[in-house]
């Protein structure tokens, strides 16, 4: 496993991070001590991201994870989350305003049995609370120690834009970490989020790199999945037979492959799930199977981006192909 720093910041990530959605049985995940042999796997292989949420398993995953990290907190970067109700029948038992966000951190602060949060997410947009709201509440809790680093999970580029300037104008502390969904089947991020975050020197943190199970061959029978499903599940089984890797680890690897940014959250149920997908970070991708794989199922990245590839060489000049432009990344 090999490190990168998070964001603009100094803090050092491991390039997969784990997710603890399934620790729990509340919604028929992993018993404790399925999710402890998870742990110590990736841990093992030299992960820290523990990344969860307060909501994940009604709270079950929190409570696992501050038992089997206690002892050795600090070894570890814990991610968590904040957001998703806490209570259905009450209004302010959710969103992204200041008193949720504080219940809620003081609530995760107590299952995973830490004074402190490593990084902090907002778990999705709230559309009803004032972006200033939030970026000052975070901040707040980051000067009084209980946080470290803040991150937004599934919130459009712009508002992620605007937050960020904001912070960078009144000296408050910027998202350093983006969440979202990235898979062969799910690349709508690279239309404005993945640019946003390149510009802002976010860490991506990416979901769902497996496409719910779909690109591990977990759905292999006739009429189990669609014509699009089907053509990314097959391309990816053809390079992974070549390689003689496992479908999963060539899925994983292909999100890896599209930007040094990017750090695929592999989930599992089990440890064999887990070790398998754990495997990823030794597959190296050829330049061909990657245009291979993009290329399985079709992707319009859509206007403005599109426009502005078309008409480049007429706005910019014919040489413009021989300038080593500011991005290297794939988009």
């Amino acid at each position: 496993m090999r490190y990168r720093l998070l964001g603009q910041t100094g803090l050092r990530v491991s390039e997969l991070f784990l997710g603890a959605m399934a620790f729990g049985r509340q919604s028929g995940g992993a018993s404790p001590g399925e999710s402890r042999r998870m742990l110590e796997r990736y841990a093992d292989a030299g992960g820290n991201v523990l990344d969860t949420a307060v909501n994940y398993q009604d709270g079950e995953s929190e409570s696992i994870l501050g038992e089997l990290v206690e002892g050795r907190r600090d070894r570890f970067v814990l991610a968590t989350k904040y957001t998703c109700t806490r209570d259905a029948t009450d209004l302010n038992a959710a969103g992204s305003h200041r008193k949720n966000l504080m219940l809620s951190l003081e609530t995760s602060l107590r299952r995973l049995r830490t004074d402190y949060i490593d990084l902090y997410w907002v778990h999705v947009w709230d559309r009803h609370t004032p972006v200033e709201e939030t970026m000052r509440a975070l901040d707040d809790a980051v000067r009084a120690g209980k946080i470290l680093y803040v991150g937004i999970s599934d919130a459009p580029a712009w508002l992620v834009s605007h937050a960020n300037t904001l912070a960078e104008w009144r000296g408050w502390t910027p998202f350093a970490g983006l969440q979202v969904p990235y898979n062969l089947l799910k690349r709508d991020i690279e239309r404005e989020l993945l640019p946003m975050a390149d510009a802002f020197g976010m860490s991506v943190a990416t979901w769902s790199p497996l496409a719910h199970g779909v690109l591990s061959g977990r759905f292999t029978g006739e009429g189990s999945v669609g014509s699009r499903e089907s053509a990314a599940a097959s391309a990816v089984h053809e390079v992974a037979d070549e390689l003689g890797a496992s479908p999963a680890q060539v899925a994983i690897a292909w999100v890896r492959e599209r930007s040094s940014m990017v750090h695929p959250i592999v989930g599992a149920s089990n440890v064999k799930q887990l070790e398998d997908n754990l495997g990823a970070v030794d597959v190296q991708l050829p330049e061909e199977a990657v245009r291979r794989l993009a290329g399985a199922v079709e992707f319009d990245v859509g206007f403005p981006a599109d426009f502005i590839d078309e008409a480049s060489r007429s706005v910019f000049g014919v040489d413009l192909p021989n300038l080593d432009g500011r991005s290297g990344n794939r988009w």
